[in-house]
């Protein structure tokens, strides 16, 4: 049996969740090392209204570890599977940078979204294989590597006007390489090769990344950004996260990636019935 059909309605604003599959990701609580684990996550994530689920084989968290191939597969392998066990035709993303990840895991289990941390500027072969699998594909602004990328947060013309003419001329390399438009959705990177400081900027002008006629996905759930200010601990920073989904909704932004779907889809519901 093939994954359902990956077709995502952008009308109103959506719900990702996180199905880690590392045993490093930053969030512990969201680390599943197993498929019962993933299978659990899963079913608990659609039971609280996500329609879609992000699955992460390789933790991108600052300072994290390099792994193999092989290895980052056994574990998107191991949430597609879960996933598959499901049948709950949610929609799957598959959070990798590897074009070998994605051509694997469309060939074993079909259509999936492709959440690529670098934009394709890791893989020179990634950006070729979404397009011509016909994938809906994520591109985050990110510099450098999970390893160096905190020591690269000067920006010669500021960070909100470097992301957005980054992704004015990607945006068009994606479209000239035949990547359909409604296909392309934007990830501005908060905490990736960011300060905080940065990051709060980018959350206050989301607007002008929205402006470029794309999709806008928005990944600030219990980041050092919310939860360091407030010398508190991830674990404690749902509350700030909420503030700031709504605040990504506010600047234009269509899909939410969270570790917690339930209030964050109350959260969403409230802003489209707020916003008609």
């Amino acid at each position: 049996m093939m994954l359902a059909s990956n077709t995502l309605n952008l009308s109103r604003a959506q719900v990702m969740a996180i199905i880690n599959l590392t045993p490093d990701s930053f969030y512990a609580q969201s680390r599943n090392l197993t498929t019962k684990e993933a299978r659990c996550s899963v079913e608990r994530a659609v039971a609280d209204g996500a329609t879609i689920v992000d699955l992460g084989g390789y933790s991108s968290r600052p300072g994290a570890q390099d792994v193999t191939v092989d290895e980052e597969w056994r574990r998107v392998r191991l949430g597609l599977e879960a996933v598959r066990s499901v049948d709950c035709g949610v929609v799957v993303s598959v959070d990798t940078f590897r074009s070998e990840i994605v051509r694997r895991a469309v060939c074993e289990f079909g259509d999936i979204v492709v959440n690529d941390i670098s934009a394709g500027e890791l893989d020179a072969q990634m950006i070729a294989t979404v397009a011509r699998l016909g994938l809906t594909y994520v591109a985050m602004h990110m510099r450098g590597v999970p390893e160096t990328m905190q020591s690269m947060t000067h920006y010669e013309s500021g960070v909100v006007c470097s992301v957005v003419d980054y992704f004015r001329k990607r945006a068009k390399q994606l479209e000239d390489a035949g990547v359909m438009p409604e296909r392309i959705i934007l990830d501005p990177g908060f905490g990736f090769a960011k300060s905080a400081e940065q990051n709060y900027e980018l959350l206050t002008h989301l607007s002008a990344l929205a402006e470029l006629g794309y999709t806008t996905l928005a990944g600030v759930s219990r980041k050092s950004m919310i939860y360091r200010p407030l010398g508190i601990t991830a674990e404690e920073s749902l509350p700030g996260s909420l503030a700031f989904a709504w605040e990504a909704l506010r600047g234009g932004a269509r899909i939410i990636r969270v570790h917690d779907v339930a209030p964050t889809r109350q959260l969403v519901d409230l802003f489209n019935h707020y916003n008609g």
